[in-house]
């Protein structure tokens, strides 16, 4: 009973959340209203993507519209596009909190006549025209692991702050960065993985928990992009920067005073304001009744590789902040 009234409660301020945004003056049945969902709203790592698509949006003609959840749940994420396909938006775009919980609602929006393209976190692919993704996963998963790796010396125990459980794409990451520490790196160890849910707080308290249980603990890998922002602030107030290694994926807005004062000594990811100007880009031409090809050099984000097997567009490499390079980017 108390979960039947939450989810009411969610659903009553869900409708809530669409007026304050304006969503009962979209226009119904546009050819050219391009609707984004993120996994959540209101942290860095979206609020950049949101702009690039954005910008990209109006340089193509599209109108943009923005929403999503206020946490990274996919129940409320389903409420969220259900509510929008009254709408009938042009293009759907969706980051996916959970894979298999998104794939009815996307299929409804397809039956609706509704291309749908996944963005950042993949849908079941028959839930979408196009997955448009930032980078390899196994390219990535396997980078982040030799980048810890290479600061423990190959040995010792470390842990895993992801986000959610349920993450396709945070789940492909950490299967390649299992796989390359178990055929590299033997005489390393992983003691636990545990969500964050891409909540800086959450993820805080969850690395307290970790340097308390394994004493023992000489290196964290952060999988989602509030992660190694909290991570690195446990370390620092427990009184251990230097002496524990912390890698993964992040923005350096976040980073930039962890990498200044060698807290961390690196961070990867990409740059998320051309992940959402590439998504925008592919949903124009689709609107536009044309197939991105592979190696096509898109404005502003350059040459993309395009796998029409899988129906997977991927924007390019993983990109690492240092000390060295972090002052050239500002996202």
């Amino acid at each position: 009973m108390k979960y039947c009234h939450r989810r009411v409660f969610q659903g009553l301020a869900f409708a809530v959340l669409l007026l304050a945004l304006g969503c009962s003056r979209l226009p119904r049945n546009s050819k050219t209203l391009f609707v984004m969902v993120p996994k959540l709203v209101g942290i860095p790592y979206f609020n950049s993507a949101r702009d690039g698509a954005s910008e990209e949006a109006e340089r193509l003609g599209l109108h943009f519209f923005y929403t999503g959840p206020t946490a990274a749940d996919a129940g409320l994420q389903v409420d969220v596009i259900a509510g929008l396909l009254a709408r009938h938006p042009a293009v759907l775009a969706v980051s996916c909190d959970d894979a298999n919980a998104l794939a009815p609602v996307l299929r409804r929006a397809r039956r609706y006549g509704i291309p749908v393209l996944t963005w950042d976190a993949d849908a079941q692919p028959d839930a979408r025209d196009w997955f448009v993704s930032q980078v390899e996963d196994e390219t990535l998963g396997r980078h982040v692991m030799d980048v810890l790796a290479e600061q423990l010396g190959g040995r010792g125990q470390y842990a895993i702050v992801t986000g959610s459980l349920t993450a396709s794409n945070l789940n492909a990451w950490l299967f390649w960065m299992k796989k390359q520490q178990q055929e590299k790196y033997p005489d390393m160890q992983l003691v636990a993985v545990v969500a964050g849910n891409d909540d800086q707080q959450q993820s805080f308290v969850e690395a307290q928990s970790l340097l308390q249980a394994y004493p023992n603990l000489r290196g964290f890998i952060g999988n989602s992009s509030a992660a190694p922002p909290a991570i690195a602030r446990a370390i620092e107030q427990a009184g251990l920067s230097g002496q524990i290694a912390i890698a993964g994926l992040s923005t350096p807005n976040l980073m930039r005073h962890y990498i200044e004062n060698k807290t961390v000594k690196t961070i990867t990811l990409w740059d998320p304001g051309k992940l959402g100007r590439l998504t925008a880009f592919v949903g124009a031409m689709i609107l536009r009744h044309e197939t991105p090809r592979d190696r096509m050099n898109v404005p502003g984000v350059g040459p993309i590789r395009v796998f029409p097997e899988t129906r997977k567009i991927v924007m390019g490499s993983p990109l690492d902040f240092t000390q060295e390079n972090i002052s050239q980017y500002w996202f």
